[in-house]
């Protein structure tokens, strides 16, 4: 699995030379609010994701680039804690080069590696509660509250609730 594709977007794994767009991305003011620190340090963003890819080849997580069609990158997400039944997913950051319905298309590519592709039955993550957009998305999209400490919410969503989503949500997405 190289690629995921929808309508306007693709995920591909994260490669070394993507260590300038990911810093970039983490340290803009406009996307970090809910993400952990970063130093301003490329050299430390390589060796991150030097690290992460003997992660990768290990099956323990993945980081994809999100990009539209045409090339241009617009994104990050990554799949992580993989558990018995379950995956997590985060460090989601779309820029404003994504399209219009970036979220949904991204949303639903993660689901699919993580149901199809890994073959979990569910996923679970946190929001951190600030992150009101987000926690509306998802709640949406069919997540259910399982939990929740001072600064996160914690979520669950089942493929049958994802697949009833993609139904719902067909004529933004195909």
């Amino acid at each position: 699995m190289n690629t995921l594709e929808s309508k306007t977007l693709r995920l591909r794994l994260v490669e070394e030379n993507d260590a300038d767009f990911i810093l970039s991305l983490r340290l803009d003011e406009r996307y970090n609010a809910f993400l952990s620190a970063v130093p301003p340090d490329v050299e430390a963003q390589k060796q991150w994701i030097r690290k992460y890819k003997h992660d990768e080849q290990a099956g323990n997580q993945y980081y994809f680039i999100i990009e539209r069609i045409d090339g241009t990158p617009c994104g990050t997400v990554r799949v992580y804690d993989l558990r018995e039944d379950s995956f997590c997913w985060g460090s989601w950051i779309l820029n404003q080069n994504k399209t219009r319905y970036a979220a949904l298309e991204s949303a639903f590519l993660v689901y699919e590696f993580g149901f199809e592709h890994l073959g979990f039955e569910k996923s679970h993550f946190d929001v951190m509660k600030g992150n009101k957009g987000v926690i509306k998305f998802h709640q949406r999209m069919g997540a259910v509250q399982i939990d929740e400490d001072e600064q996160n919410l914690y979520f669950e969503i089942t493929k049958a609730a994802v697949e009833n989503a993609k139904q719902k949500l067909a004529d933004k997405i195909k």
